[in-house]
């Protein structure tokens, strides 16, 4: 018999050029394969309809997130509120298939007495309210911060009520003990991230640089490429290479205020996937603790020596992987430890063990299906 499943994503997934749409988007091939017709509906605020969405789906819908002051409510977070959408309720009622919703976003059907006798199913990205918690004390705007803390507080509310009302995946087990020690949820499970169809490729030997990559727009990103520049590379003659998505004037005219360091904007995927192969150390210091960072992923399946300090890898299991700093100057001791090292077949033995069973998408998507279906 088919199964048929419905999934509701927060963002139009394609392209999945960041983490959350990078989750998303590679499990439609991976439960395509397993046999699955994905039934699939997305808010779209500026992504647009996507062709690659259809050749894996039986069926794709968009829907426009109401934004702005139209969005907002005193009483739920705005990334739900701003989500409620009859149209899509409506086509979810048109059956009896499974539910599955991507993210906390997209989980308001949960307090709705029509969804009460469907079988549903959350991913958490992160524990939702502690990243609005550190946004907001990562945020130097105070209408940011404002909004941020008021997110922050709002959702700690509503994951609380949520938490008893499904079957949840999160992607670590740290975010999950929050759910099961703060929310008394009994029904979470690790589920490691969908990755691209990325073949362990680190190569051994000595790269050309240093290298940060993310979203540069993000500003928490923005932070940490700036405390990189200012703090550990100022006084070091070792090259170093910023790249990512749409940077400030201000972080470019910082890289490029030394001859040793440089900014690469809005590089292609294949320019990045190159740059990220050269590198010699990747630095990934960052303010979220929650959630996987899929550019450490990336690092760490791709490039070589990977420099990270503890919120970035804070109860990932794959702290073994990794060199940990936790201020500015142990970051430029491993810089200047490291930069001269070459990186060594027994380093890939061992990512190689850790790595490719645990981000295995096919094996993701079978332990999905036996969970939906039984």
């Amino acid at each position: 018999m088919e199964k048929h499943l419905h999934i509701i994503s927060f963002d139009v997934p394609y392209p999945a050029n960041y983490g959350g749409a990078s989750d998303v988007f590679y499990k439609l091939p991976a439960f395509q394969a397993q046999g699955i017709k994905v039934h699939f509906h997305c808010f779209d605020y500026g992504r647009g309809q996507q062709k690659a969405l259809d050749q894996y789906c039986a069926s794709v819908h968009y829907y426009q997130r109401t934004e702005g002051h139209k969005g907002f409510s005193s009483k739920l977070p705005y990334i739900v509120s701003s989500r409620i959408n009859e149209e899509l309720y409506q086509n979810l009622l048109q059956d009896n298939h499974p539910i599955f919703m991507e993210g906390v976003h997209c989980t308001y059907l949960l307090q709705d007495d029509r969804f009460k006798e469907r079988a549903c199913f959350v991913r958490l990205h992160n524990v939702e309210y502690q990243y609005y918690r550190d946004l907001y004390k990562n945020a130097s705007s105070p209408i940011k911060k404002a909004y941020y803390w008021n997110e922050s507080r709002l959702l700690k509310k509503y994951e609380a009520n949520l938490a008893g009302k499904a079957t949840f995946w999160g992607v670590k087990e740290a975010d999950n003990d929050v759910y099961r020690h703060e929310f008394g949820c009994k029904n979470i499970e690790e589920l490691s991230l969908y990755i691209p169809d990325w073949k362990l490729s680190a190569e051994e030997g000595i790269g050309s640089y240093c290298l940060y990559h993310g979203d540069l727009s993000v500003e928490a990103n923005e932070k940490a490429a700036t405390w990189l520049l200012e703090k550990v590379f100022k006084n070091l003659a070792i090259p170093f290479v910023i790249a990512g998505k749409n940077p400030s004037e201000k972080l470019q005219k910082l890289a490029y205020a030394s001859k040793y360091s440089c900014l690469v904007g809005n590089p292609t995927e294949k320019e990045m996937q190159d740059m990220i192969a050269k590198a010699h150390i990747h630095l990934l210091p960052s303010y979220i603790k929650t959630g996987m960072k899929v550019k450490l992923l990336n690092a760490l399946f791709n490039g070589r020596h990977v420099v990270v300090n503890e919120a970035t890898i804070a109860d990932s299991g794959l702290e073994p992987l990794c060199h940990i700093g936790t201020t500015a100057n142990a970051f430029k001791d491993l810089v200047a430890q490291l930069y001269h090292q070459p990186f060594t077949e027994d380093e890939i033995r061992l990512r190689n063990k850790i790595l490719v069973p645990r981000f295995n998408n096919e094996a993701n998507a079978k332990k999905q299906i036996g969970w939906i279906w039984g």
